[in-house]
Parts: C-alpha cells; structure tokens; sequence
C-alpha cells in the first residue's frame, strides 16, 4: 500500500455445483492463500459460494439457507487475514433473490453489492430466479445475524486513511451492459473495480473480454480486476476457462488465458497514479451519490509482483515498437511538411552532426520533402567541425548526406570561434561554458543565416531529454524555427532510427547502425591526443535511460522523488541505489533550474503522452524553486547511508 500500490488478486475454485460445503473450504483456502501473498484485494468469482449454474435449484430455500450460513462463517474465518475478500453469493430481500457479491474484512461483512444487469437472452436465463438491483431503495440494508449492512449497486469502499485506495464492484453483466455499472462508481469516487463473473468461453470472447476490461479501466482512469468462473461449474450448455484479467488505465497488467493453470493471478495496481490522471483530466468530472463504506487494512510496503518497466517512452513489444516508431516518424514528417508548405520554404536547413538528434532530424526531413513531392536536394544540411569534432562523427555525417542525396555545406567555424573569443577578451586555454556555448552559438547563426540565404526554415534537432534537463545552449542549439524531435525522448530516439535502418538498404543501413554505436557528445571540447572524442553527455549529466524515466513518472503522474527512486530501483537492479539517487538529485536540479529554456521554444510536434511545450504540456514558472523535492531527495540519501 506504501506509495498507492495496492495488491489485487483474482483466484476461481474447483466449485461443486450447489455443493456449499465443499466451494466453502475451498474459498477458505484463497483466502489464506492470498493472505500469504500479502494481497489487499481477493476477487472471487460469481455465487463462487453456491456455484453460479445452479439453475432452478436456487428456489430451494435449504441451498439459499446454507449459502447465508457459509457466508457468515467466511465472514468469521477473515477475522485474523490480511486481504479484503469479495465472495459471490445468493441472497434474498424481501422475499425476493439477488445475484450477490460479499465484501469481506476482519470478521465482518462491510457491505453487499447486487447485481443490476441480468443476462436474460441466448443461453442466460437469470431473471427466472433473480432480481435487479435497479428495484432495490437508494439506501437499502440487508439483516444479516441481526445486523443491517450495506445492500446495492451503489457501494463505495474506501480506506480510511489511503484516500485513492477506494473500490466498488459491479458483477459479470454489469460491464457488458450499455450503462456499465462501473461507470456510476467511478464517477462516484472508486479508484479500482472489482468484478465477480461467470462469463462462458466462446469463439472469439476472450479477446472481446479483454479488450471490453483495457478499455473500461482506460476510460475510467481504473483499475479494473475480473474473476471469471473456472470449467468446474456445470457443463451441461456451456464451459466456464478461469479467465481472469486485471488491468489499470488501459494497460493490461496481468491474465489467466483462457483454460490455464488455475491460480492466483495477482497485479498491483496504483492508485496514486489513478488519481494523478484524474486530476489532470478535465473531462473526468466527479458525482455525488455514492454510499461510501470505510474500511481499516493495514498500511505495508508492497512487494511488487507487477514491476515497473523501463524506458517507458519505449514499448516492451517488438511489433508494437515498429508500429510506434512508423507513427512517429508519420507525425513528425507531416507536421514538417506543413510548415515548410505553409511558409513556402525553399529550404530545410539542418546542422549535421553525425549524431542521433541530427540524423533522426534529417530522416524526419527527407520523410517531408517526400510527402511534399520534393527533392531531398531541398534539404541543406550543414557540417559545422570546430574544435572537438572527431573524424568519426563527420565521416558519418557526410556519408549519410550522401545517401540521402541532400545538398551538404560545410563551414569550418574554428576561426570565426577564435575571432569572437578575441572580440569578448576569452582565452581559449580556458574550457568553461565560454568556450562550449561559443561554439553552439556560432553554430546556430550559420545556420539561421543559410537559411535566410536559401529562403529555408531552421530545423531543430533537440530532443525531449535535453530540454529536460536544460542541455542546450541558450539561444544556441536551443533554438530553430521548427524543432520536429521536441518531443522524442533520446531512449525513443534511438529505437526510431533503428527501425529505418531496418528498413533502408545496406550502406544507408550501416551507417545508422554505426550512429547509434557512437556516444552521445556535443563534442565541444577539444579531441584527445587519439584525435577521440573527450566529451561524453551520459558521463557529465548521467544515463539517458534514468533520466527519462524519471522525466516520465514526473511529468505524466506527479510522483514524489521517493516513489521515483523505488520505482528506478526495481526498474533498473543494474544501478546501485547510491547511484540512482546522485541522478535523480541531478535531474531535478536541473529540470528546476533550466525552465527558462523551456519557456521559449519553437514550435514542434507533439507525439506522445507526455511533452515540455510552454503552449501545451508544461507551464511552469522559470523561478519556481525545488527545495521540496531536493530536501526529500536528502532525506532520502541520508536514510541509505544510515
């Protein structure tokens, strides 16, 4: 529960129809089960108690009879076990039978959800023996061992002092309805749903299950956990697989496939997150009408079963990487081609640096002139060595200029360097940021200035990382006239332009592939006496890879630097956590104190969740100050060397 990770299970049993003994047992055992896996939250499947196809047996008031006692005796038996468990069950009220789910915690029964929708078509018959939950008063009780508890489809379970640790639950028909159950609660304030089912394996419903439940809890900003009935119920019409799923905001955190080993599944959900893209959604709008019902659990660090990934800019599935990186390439080409169409640009000018930010700029452009039906002639790219520029970045440079069949210029800025550091009294012995943002400065000017000259706009190479961080020179390569990389962190980067180099032919291919194998360097300092660069960005600001990670999980959901640094330290075991701490104090030093930089920029495509335009994404004040976030990364530190 530490940092909003709130473990969820979904778990069937081997059911004996209507055999309530037997199924009682067994539920005892989950439970138990998932109090040893320290889970929060146990899902068990639809009138798992009874068994869900017990047909006309549920008339028989000894069935209804024992199903009540095997409940409360459930009820009982959680008196000393960690998880909330919510158990299906038939009940009546009123001399009438609802389709039931339990909600149990520390002996007591906190609450009953009814279901609303029932199945009434094909091979579904529920209205023969159960009532809706649409019939039932807004505030109903139901008598239980003589006490009155919480009875309806509007029940909101919320921890009583996790404020984001809330649930409600619908059951099975609930989500396939065209008013999903699920809809109302979260409106109301459930942060997580919980679904009991009994939903038959067809033909092609397993993907719809799974697709329906990913885009519910996208939707919803939710988590979402579905316990499906397992092939032990009656086979008499129809086959039951197990089918469990648990999904949060759209992405699938964990299944049991259809017919597989029937254990616990088990996922963690973070709440905290949830109420982050809630927060940040304007159309997510709240209501009232919710009956709210606070529980007491115990507050523990979770032990994740559902670890962080890392490099989240970067999708885990090779196929859905390609896919992504097509997109990319699509929205940063056509949002070029636009702009050189609608400013009637003779020219797109590109300094070239042998890099991966030049090169992934200037395959974006090459993409442009093709949608504009333009020859890559059009595109003049710029070679610009000076002092630390080695032979390997500018061979590569000037091959893939080649390749591309650009028009290449190449202007030596050594003297005219050494000119403005005799103009400002600069010694050139002296290697501060005089002598690296002379460089970058000049470097700029030439190319704002061939662009005048050929009628052409400046195309920016910077990408998300840098501006991130504040790694660029002011006025220098901080600034173009359309920067198409704005929003393309470097870990992204990189796998874009390797998914060209898949694509293009051998010698074009080669010399991507030998890009990507070059450090990353502004290479404004002088090159070693092997004429090798001597200046390498991941050795002075730190790993990209930690770097963008944190800039995710900062911007997309406001985490705190301790949740950060726990996340980073599961997602990357390859770093000691001294190190990840020295990094992540680096990163918010300077993503606090490099804001100006960021509150200037050119225009540039947005293609991703999360981006630093001061017109859309990020509006944040350049003097703002990150004592906050420093002292609790401090703190931090001073923990690890207690």
């Amino acid at each position: 529960m530490k940092d909003g990770f709130i473990k969820v299970a979904c778990g069937s049993i081997e059911v004996q129809v209507c055999g309530i003994n037997h199924n009682k047992e067994l539920i005892k055992n989950r439970m138990l089960q998932a109090h040893e896996r320290k889970v929060n939250l146990l899902v068990l499947p639809e009138l798992c108690l009874s068994s869900y196809s017990g047909g006309d047996l549920f008339y028989s008031q000894l069935l209804l009879e024992k199903s009540r006692e095997a409940l409360l005796e459930l009820a009982q038996y959680s008196q000393n076990l960690y998880p909330v468990t919510i158990v299906g069950v038939p009940l009546k009220y009123q001399d009438k039978l609802y389709n039931c789910a339990a909600v149990l915690s520390k002996g007591k029964i906190l609450g009953i959800a009814a279901k609303t929708y029932l199945p009434n078509h094909s091979e579904f018959y529920e209205m023969r023996q159960f009532s809706s939950a649409q019939n039932l008063p807004d505030k109903a009780f139901i008598n239980l061992n003589g006490e009155e508890i919480p009875f309806g489809s509007n029940l909101i379970f919320a921890h009583e002092s996790l404020s984001a640790y809330t649930f409600g639950v619908e059951i099975c028909e609930d989500l396939w309805s065209a008013e999903p159950i699920s809809d109302r609660l979260a409106l109301q304030g459930a942060h997580i749903i919980l679904n009991p089912s009994a939903s038959d394996e067809l033909i092609g419903k397993a993907d719809y299950r799974r697709l329906l439940i990913q885009s519910t809890s996208a939707r919803l900003f939710a988590g979402y956990a579905y316990a499906n009935a397992s092939s032990s119920e009656s086979t008499q019409d129809m086959v039951y697989s197990s089918h469990h799923l648990i999904a949060q905001n759209g992405t699938l955190l964990a299944e049991n496939k259809p017919f597989s080993t029937n254990e616990l599944l088990v996922g963690d959900i973070d709440v905290q997150l949830l109420a982050a893209e809630r927060h940040k959604n304007t159309s997510f709008r709240p209501q009232a009408g919710g009956r709210f019902i606070t529980f007491a659990q115990e507050m523990r660090q979770t032990a994740l079963d559902t670890l962080p990934v890392p490099n989240p800019f970067v999708p885990q599935n090779e196929r859905i990487l390609g896919e992504r990186a097509a997109v990319i390439l699509d929205i940063q080409s056509h949002g070029l081609a636009k702009r050189l169409a609608h400013t009637h640009a003779q020219t797109a000018v590109i300094g070239i640096s042998g890099g991966i930010d030049s090169t992934l700029a200037l395959l974006v452009a090459a993409r442009a002139m093709a949608l504009l039906n333009r020859p890559n002639s059009d595109i003049v790219a710029v070679t610009m060595p000076c002092f630390g520029t080695t032979a390997r970045t500018k061979s590569n440079a000037v091959k893939l200029c080649e390749q591309l069949q650009t028009t290449l210029y190449t202007v030596d800025i050594t003297k005219a360097v050494r000119q403005h550091f005799a103009d400002i009294g600069h010694d050139e012995s002296i290697l501060n940021v005089t002598y690296e943002n002379s460089q970058a400065r000049e470097r700029t000017q030439v190319l704002m200035d061939i662009a005048n000259k050929t009628n052409g706009l400046v195309i920016g190479t910077g990408d998300l990382s840098e501006l991130a961080l504040g790694w660029a020179t002011y006025n220098g390569d901080h600034m173009s006239m359309y920067g198409v990389n704005a929003s393309i962190p470097k870990t992204l980067a990189r796998y874009i332009i390797g998914y060209e180099a898949a694509h293009a032919e051998k010698a074009l291919a080669d010399i991507l592939q030998d890009i990507l194998a070059t450090p990353v360097s502004p290479e404004l300092l002088p090159v070693d006496e092997k004429g090798e660069m001597s200046q390498k960005t991941e050795d002075l600001v730190g790993p990209y890879e930690l770097h963008d990670f944190f800039l995710y999980h900062l911007l997309r959901f406001g985490f705190t630097p301790s949740k950060i640094y726990r996340l980073a330290c599961l997602a990357y075991p390859q770093y000691d956590a001294k190190t990840i701490l020295h990094w992540l104090e680096v990163f918010h030093r300077r993503f606090f104190n490099q804001q100006f930089k960021r509150s200037c920029l050119p225009d540039g495509p947005k293609v991703g969740s999360v981006s630093l335009s001061p017109r859309g994404d990020w509006r944040m004040p350049s003097d703002a100050v990150s004592a906050l976030w420093l002292e609790e990364i401090q703190n931090l530190q001073k923990s690890l060397q207690n």
